[in-house]
């Protein structure tokens, strides 16, 4: 019987980065794919969101004490991300879970958001929120299994838009989250 070796860990590595950076990238071109009606919708909220200048200077921006990316790899390749991004000192995003095709079916998703999940408790977060348009059929069976719910204050962008889904989860009661420290 042939097991697949799967491993997620936070980025670390120069050579993390580098695949992350190609995850995310991956991921935007499935959005212009399956959306081809919301390209310009899409770009434009990817620029105002500053996505390249933030993969251009990643650490900064997807690693302790603030954000993180989780990265997962089958047999040593990596296949999928799932990258945190603060909103506020108490609540955070969840943003680009992504992965590839050939590396769906095997829980890789389920993993990643867990494996998030756990980190953005250690930093200090209470609060999970995401956005994800409307044909995710991958990804919204999922949030909704791991306790995701309505949001029912999501940002403008998602309340002025009928395909953009928000969603929120509590990761722990926010009297009892820690403090964050910087410190992971």
């Amino acid at each position: 019987m042939n097991v697949d070796a799967v491993r997620i860990a936070p980025v670390g590595s120069d050579e993390d980065v580098a695949a992350a950076v190609a995850l995310a990238r991956e991921f935007v071109a499935l959005l212009h794919e399956r959306y081809p009606e919301r390209a310009e919708s899409i770009d434009a909220y990817l620029k105002e969101q500053r996505f390249e200048d933030m993969l251009a200077a990643f650490r900064e921006y997807f690693n302790p004490p603030k954000g993180e990316c989780m990265l997962a790899r089958l047999d040593g390749e990596a296949v999928g991300i799932v990258m945190l991004k603060p909103v506020d000192t108490r609540a955070c995003e969840m943003n680009r879970m992504f992965v590839q095709a050939r590396a769906r079916g095997r829980g890789l998703g389920r993993a990643l958001c867990l494996a998030l999940f756990e980190r953005a408790i250690a930093l200090g977060y209470a609060e999970m929120r995401l956005g994800a348009l409307d044909r995710h059929v991958e990804a919204l069976p999922l949030y909704a299994s791991l306790g995701f719910e309505t949001d029912p204050n999501p940002p403008a962008y998602a309340a002025n838009d009928p395909g953009v889904i928000s969603l929120r989860k509590f990761l722990l009661p926010p009297e009892a989250a820690p403090k964050p420290t910087g410190d992971t």
